[in-house]
């Protein structure tokens, strides 16, 4: 696995490094190939926060764990990602008849600009939008952890979002024209 190593407000030694390579190299028997991902360290008060993002053809797995020590942090997450990972790759290789995961795009982040006055806008997302079925949806939104999920319906190709509801089933949202 081939992982990128970022820290905010946290100076990242080799040894951490090296520990964090290890541990979420165990990752590697769940992949076919040779995978990128991104650890990002950071500090906040007391709290030393892990986040691993791994990002798989198409989909992408997804970690964040806060604790006082940055090394149980990072056994946290890995054991995240290792349930996230037994709990959707049947799932995914049946949608799938090559065995292959499906395809999603990755999403990408862009600077907000600043507006000069009022409510502001303090973050922009753009993402590509893929046709799937609300069912490929509601996988990727648990996958990524959000509570929702805009995509691009495969049959109508209307622009529809999904969101998991308070009692724990899902919704829809279709547009009407």
């Amino acid at each position: 696995m081939k992982l990128n190593y970022t820290g905010k407000n946290y100076d990242i030694s080799n040894t951490l490094k090296e520990v964090a390579e290890k541990k979420i190299g165990r990752l590697d028997k769940y992949f076919k190939d040779d995978v990128e991902g991104r650890v990002t360290f950071s500090s906040q008060k007391n709290l030393r926060i892990v986040e691993v993002t791994i990002f798989l053809p198409g989909v992408v797995l997804r970690a964040e764990e806060a604790c006082d020590e940055m090394y149980t942090s990072i056994d946290r997450c890995v054991d995240a990602l290792e349930r996230q990972v037994r709990k959707y790759k049947t799932r995914l290789q049946k949608r799938n008849n090559t065995g292959e995961t499906i395809r999603f795009e990755n999403i990408e982040y862009e600077e907000p600009e600043t507006p000069e006055e009022g409510p502001e806008i303090v973050r922009v997302k753009r993402f590509g939008l893929k046709p799937m079925s609300p069912e490929e949806a509601v996988l990727q939104m648990d996958l990524l952890g959000h509570n929702f999920f805009v995509f691009l319906d495969g049959e109508t190709n209307e622009v529809q979002v999904v969101y998991k509801r308070k009692d724990g089933n899902y919704g829809l949202i279709e547009p009407e024209v």
